[in-house]
């Protein structure tokens, strides 16, 4: 079973980035009301638009908990047998207790979010505000404690016994990191083919620009917090993964995706003119959103010996599953913004006349 490991890392790799766009979008409106930024009436909806994402992430996820052996290697065969002992948090029907009743309480507090802001939109009084305030308010506090579990089952707890107290945050943060990445990138290139229905201003690409350059700085620190504990504190049986990935099979997706999402966004961003100029944000948004999901992969794939180490997109499997997958998540998102005037539709083509 674990061959096949790696490629089944593919289609967990491509769930986890369809949640944290359609969580990101919800959560990113969310901030910015309750930042009270003016500019959030230009894109909040553009980004809870994402949210229909949901149910393809709910049939990902069944998907993947019916066949946990080989979306768990510490399930696959023989893992027990070399002398893991796994504990309470690795019993498999709770696991699959908290992963369905967590997205469940997810999807409807988005829900309910996402209703309250339409509501408060036709509704101007006080109730009506106060409302979608509460709700606004809940849904960090959501983001935190889900983005926590997910990145426990779904990476850090994939070697039994490798803990790693800033592991959640650092796995929920990196998924806010690429969707303001990936959010800079869709608004851009709509903006520049004309098929916002609501352009936007030409600042707010300064803005996610900042926001970009913050949450690189973020992601850094606590990709660099869990590293320097396990090799200053020299814990030799803890660092073993990192030396895995670093120096082993994956060495060079682990070194990749760091220049992307560190290296490049940082010493672009850093530099206020280029924080102005929209085709070079977006370059480096590229950059993040590659990171990620090498990011994402490179954590799950090498949670096994690097015997069973898999190059991403070697196999049929791999390319198949990554183009289904995102072909019905764009074709979702495409659906719902024509359906409530967020996009125009592409002007047909007019034939030549003879």
């Amino acid at each position: 079973m674990a061959q096949s490991f790696g490629s089944w890392s593919v289609l967990t790799t491509a769930f986890l980035t369809l949640l944290y766009i359609a969580l990101g979008g919800v959560t990113f409106s969310a901030v910015l009301h309750l930042c009270n930024a003016k500019w959030r009436f230009q894109v909040r909806k553009y980004a809870c638009s994402f949210a229909v994402l949901f149910p393809i992430c709910g049939v990902l996820l069944i998907i993947l908990l019916w066949n946990g052996d080989h979306t768990f290697a510490w399930r696959m065969e023989g893992a027990q047998a070399e002398g893991h002992h796994l504990n309470g948090w690795h019993n498999y029907t709770f696991l699959v207790a908290r992963q369905i009743i967590g997205f469940v309480a997810v999807v409807t507090l988005c829900g309910l979010f996402i209703r309250y802001q339409y509501l408060s939109e036709v509704d101007t009084s006080y109730r009506a505000q106060r409302r979608f305030r509460n709700i606004a308010l809940l849904i960090p506090f959501m983001y935190f404690a889900y983005g926590s579990m997910m990145g426990w089952d779904f990476e850090m707890t994939q070697v039994p016994r490798w803990d790693s107290a800033s592991y959640g945050a650092y796995h929920f943060q990196s998924g806010f990191h690429m969707f303001l990445a990936f959010f800079t990138v869709y608004l851009f290139f709509m903006t520049k083919g004309g098929r916002l229905a609501h352009p936007i201003e030409h600042k707010i690409f300064n803005y996610m620009a900042q926001f970009l350059l913050g949450m690189t700085i973020l992601w850094t620190y606590l990709y660099f917090t869990q590293y320097l504990i396990y090799w200053y504190g020299r814990l030799p049986d803890d660092f073993i993964r990192y030396r895995h990935m670093m120096y082993e099979g994956f060495g060079a997706l682990w070194w990749t995706y760091l220049a992307l999402k560190f290296v490049i966004p940082f010493c672009t961003l850093a530099l206020t003119p280029n924080r102005h100029n929209p085709p070079v944000i977006t370059a480096v948004a590229i950059c993040i959103v590659i990171a990620y999901w090498i990011e994402r992969y490179t954590w799950i794939a090498g949670s096994v010996d690097p015997q069973y180490y898999h190059m991403p997109f070697t196999s049929m499997f791999d390319i198949v599953v990554t183009l289904l997958v995102f072909g019905v998540a764009w074709g979702a998102v495409r659906w719902v913004q024509l359906k409530y005037g967020l996009i125009r539709a592409p002007e047909p083509a007019v034939a030549a006349s003879g």
